[in-house]
């Protein structure tokens, strides 16, 4: 079977990718699971070093990557800088961080030494999205191979562009063969690699469908499992909010990648007075972001990156108005392209705030005062985050228990950083990425006892 990457700009092929054999899969798994055993005894010194190369790697290559995730899932290319710029912090993080997550903790009790040690797991299978091709990625192997394990990428369809490039990052950072390989493989080949003796983990960032299916898998195997998956945030509007700040803040927490991340702001909750306020000047600022090309550097909002995708939005904006939803700006389709739209009036009951909305669909709603607008955020099976906007902000942090997601942010729009946990809630997945938790998932801590 082959795999053909489409441009979703110009519909042009970017590239065509021939399907791993069972045969080769098993002996790539092999691979990995020999390699670990060599890779597990490399200093963790050493490896900080290489994880540190591994993002210089990718500065180098920058226009290379870049270009790559631009072709082959349509973010504009200045986004697709920002991206591979991201990934190389995260690098840097752990290279300066990992060992002082990873040393022994002594812990005090009757024996003559009593500590926990933190060892490699083996082979941790990712399965990977197409919305951050290179972020996704890092922000998992980073932390992961530092700690001593090996990887293997089931990558989206539509990116194996960006898979084969991120194999060669590691490759050209100095990692030793089959420490990370990217799997040209179909989805349905997931519970075989899931059930090999050698793959020890599994990480999933993806829908919620993918990720109850690996979940069930997980368990079926007694294989430990994280899952990053979709959002509904709430962006919530108080009246005294910096209005200046909060438009610029909002714009970019919706339209950032075309709308197509699951930490975007996608309810937008304003309360009393704020909406008359907040909607008009929202709707002016999205009118001048620019659509284009994606390799134009002017350009600040693209296609989606399939057909598809904007066929689901295009049918959750007309769902939404056919229930009472308000037409305020955009709702128009062309192929892969979406037109960056927002709606009045949304109330639960409508797609436009029941449902993920992956793409450039803004949903403004009404509340009467500040409870209702955390009634009316916690109104979701997605729990990832949750930006308040307000003067107030002592306020908002003592309010911090009223947001049962998995992030809390006041004047800013939910965002990853290196130095931070992050997941969700409910069904937005379970474990954490990043800072040490995000080491920590793939790690046995071990208990040492001498008596």
């Amino acid at each position: 079977m082959e795999f053909k990457s489409i441009d979703p700009y110009n519909a042009k092929v970017v590239g065509t990718y021939q399907t791993l054999t069972e045969v080769q899969v098993e002996h790539a798994l092999s691979a990995a699971d020999h390699a670990f055993l060599d890779w597990r005894k490399v200093p963790l010194n050493e490896r900080c070093l290489m994880i540190e190369r591994a993002g210089e790697v990718l500065l180098e290559h920058i226009e290379d990557c870049a270009r790559m995730i631009t072709l082959e899932m349509g973010k504009p290319i200045t986004e697709s800088r920002a991206e591979i710029k991201k990934c190389a912090t995260v690098c840097a993080y752990y290279a300066t961080h990992a060992e002082w997550f990873l040393t022994d903790k002594i812990i005090s009790t009757e024996a003559s030494v009593s500590m926990v040690q933190h060892a490699p797991l083996g082979t941790v299978f990712a399965i990977m999205p197409w919305n951050f091709p290179f972020w996704q990625v890092f922000r998992f192997a980073a932390p992961t191979l530092t700690a001593g394990n090996t990887a293997v990428l089931k990558h989206a369809s539509n990116v194996f562009g960006c898979a084969l490039l991120i194999e060669g990052i590691f490759k050209k950072a100095g990692f030793p063969e089959g420490v990370f390989q990217s799997l040209i493989i179909h989805h349905n080949m997931t519970e075989q690699i899931i059930a090999n003796e050698h793959v020890k983990a599994v990480t999933l960032t993806g829908s919620e469908r993918a990720g109850s299916a690996v979940a069930a898998l997980a368990g079926k195997y007694i294989k430990k499992s994280v899952l990053e998956l979709g959002g509904s945030n709430a962006f919530i509007v108080w009246p005294d909010a910096d209005m200046d700040q909060t438009i610029s803040t909002a714009v970019n927490a919706r339209m950032l990648n075309s709308g197509q991340s699951c930490i975007a702001a996608k309810r937008f909750i304003l309360v009393g007075e704020s909406y008359d306020t907040f909607v008009p000047r929202f709707i002016q600022a999205v009118k001048e972001l620019k659509s284009g090309d994606p390799m134009d550097e002017a350009s600040q909002v693209g296609p989606l990156a399939r057909k598809d995708l904007a066929d689901k939005l295009q049918e959750q904006v007309q769902a939404s108005i056919a229930k009472g939803a308000e037409l305020l700006l955009g709702g128009g389709q062309n192929g892969c392209y979406h037109e960056p739209t927002v709606l009045g009036n949304v109330t639960p009951g409508m797609p436009a705030f029941d449902e993920e909305t992956f793409g450039p669909l803004a949903a403004m709603i009404r509340a009467k005062d500040i409870d209702e607008a955390f009634e009316l955020s916690e109104k979701s099976r997605l729990g990832l985050g949750v930006t308040v906007c307000t003067r107030d902000t002592e306020k908002a942090l003592s309010m911090s228990h009223m947001v049962s997601d998995g992030a809390y942010f006041i004047n800013e729009l939910v965002k990853s950083d290196a130095r931070l946990p992050f997941g969700g809630t409910k069904y937005s997945g379970y474990g954490r990425e990043l800072s040490k938790d995000g080491i920590m998932e793939f790690v046995n801590r071990k208990t040492i006892y001498v008596k």
